[in-house]
């Protein structure tokens, strides 16, 4: 599906991942080590945003929330069951159909949409996130600000909340990530693209750009120790909160 954002290759690529994308030693074993971290700061970033309750099981109660780039929705069922009524988009039909699935056998009422997110009329998400999807992109200034369209502005409260993570261009990136995770099998071939990596000081100007404020970004790391885990290291990638200005 060619049109604003979606390169039609990429849409193709992780299309072919959907039959396994919810098998946690499958090709998208990664995104299931992964899938936890970003969950931790997206759930602390929820608290903070709304003043909430860290010990609250349902923080998203009465607000709607909107990931783009869902895939099989990994991380919108998370977010279904911490309360949020949750849309996921995806350009690859064969995603958006295996989430579905997937949900309806999770019992989870989740809304899947396929195509561009910036010509769906999505708006007024209390929560915007798109985990590991910009560097994916065609234009990520339009890709950056047809998310800002779909948050909810700030008319007299805080408005909406986004949270983004994507990997960092850098040397360690490059030799873990791309030459390494994929010549390993631990990420399908052909995932990851290096030139197309943003970073933190890009993805700062790109939101500025749409009229949003970059929070201070989190890395996410990897030790033997720790696996992976969110750092102030930002070597290999990072996750960041973003408002209204």
């Amino acid at each position: 599906m060619a049109n604003a954002t979606i390169r039609p290759e990429e849409a193709e690529h992780f299309g072919r991942l959907a039959a396994e994308w919810w098998n946690p030693k499958g090709s998208s074993a990664m995104l299931h080590k992964l899938n936890p971290v970003r969950l931790g700061f997206v759930r602390e970033a929820i608290d903070t945003h709304w003043h909430g309750d860290s010990r609250g099981l349902k923080p998203l109660a009465g607000k709607r929330a909107l990931d783009v780039g869902c895939g099989a929705g990994l991380l919108c069922e998370p977010l279904a069951r911490l309360g949020g009524a949750v849309t996921g988009v995806d350009a690859a039909e064969e995603n958006v159909n295996a989430a579905r699935e997937h949900a309806q056998g999770s019992g989870l009422a989740i809304a899947y949409r396929w195509g561009d997110v910036g010509q769906l009329g999505l708006a007024d998400f209390d929560l915007v996130t798109s985990m590991e999807v910009i560097e994916h992109v065609a234009d990520k200034p339009g890709f950056v600000a047809a998310l800002a369209a779909a948050l909810k502005p700030a008319n007299g409260d805080r408005g909406g909340l986004m949270v983004l993570s994507t990997p960092n261009r850098t040397p360690q990136s490059r030799l873990l990530l791309v030459e390494g995770a994929e010549r390993l099998g631990a990420i399908p071939r052909g995932t990851h693209h290096w030139n197309d990596f943003v970073t933190p000081e890009e993805l700062g100007e790109l939101l500025a750009d749409a009229g949003l404020a970059m929070g201070e970004p989190k890395g996410i790391a990897w030790s033997p120790t720790k696996g992976l885990h969110l750092s102030d290291n930002l070597a290999l990638n990072y996750i960041v909160t973003a408002v209204r200005r």
